[in-house]
């Protein structure tokens, strides 16, 4: 029996993973997410949107597998997940305030963005990651829609601005690619991880 540790304080990736019949143990990291994407452009200022969600996931499952003595035991798995909204060229994560949240949907609405997902995952000694890009198409809605929807505060800590397990499930008209991964961890990305390390997703579940 696998002891799973999502790297993650997401609602919506626990709800996945435990629909999926895994009950992880949930350790949030302690990443200065802005802090290492600032480093990270300025090694590459050409770094893509894909590759900026995998590195946070990356820096996520390696700070919480570091904290954890136990963490070299090959019975222990860490999972580190992260999305951003890639949308007219430009790389976007949480609004955190109202007032970009608002003004991130003005523009999105009508329109589509790719949203990245990436995900690492350290099992033992072995370490491996993969992001998965999915087209998300918005509805063209209304002022009055995008204010009662930044007003519910929802859209103000999710990357992107969105949810589409939630209340912004309402907005988006259909996405191009992994559902999963727009909540926030694509099931069968780290199956074929969790496959390449030579371990059977069955061999998670509760």
């Amino acid at each position: 029996m696998h002891n799973v540790i999502l790297a993650s304080a997401s609602p919506a990736r626990l709800a996945t993973l435990r629909a999926a019949g895994v009950e992880p143990e949930v350790i949030t990291s302690s990443v200065d997410e802005p802090a290492v994407v600032t480093q990270a452009l300025q090694e590459n200022p050409d770094l893509h949107a894909s590759d900026e969600a995998l590195l946070l996931a990356r820096a996520k499952a390696e700070d919480v597998a570091g904290r954890d003595a136990h963490s070299a035991h090959t019975d222990q798995i860490v999972i580190g997940c992260d999305s951003i909204l890639e949308f007219d060229g430009q790389s976007w994560g949480k609004p955190l305030t109202a007032e970009r949240a608002r003004e991130r949907w003005r523009m999105m609405r009508g329109k589509s963005g790719v949203l990245h997902s990436g995900h690492w995952i350290i099992a033992g000694d072995r370490a491996s990651g993969v992001t998965v890009s999915t087209t998300v198409f918005f509805a063209d809605i209304s002022d009055q829609e995008i204010d009662a929807y930044v007003a519910s505060g929802e859209p103000l800590r999710v990357a992107g601005g969105f949810t589409i397990d939630g209340r912004g499930g309402w907005f988006i008209e259909k996405i191009a690619g992994d559902h999963h991964s727009v909540v926030g961890i694509s099931l069968p990305a780290v199956r074929e991880v969790l496959r390449e390390m030579g371990i059977a997703v069955t061999k998670l579940w509760a």
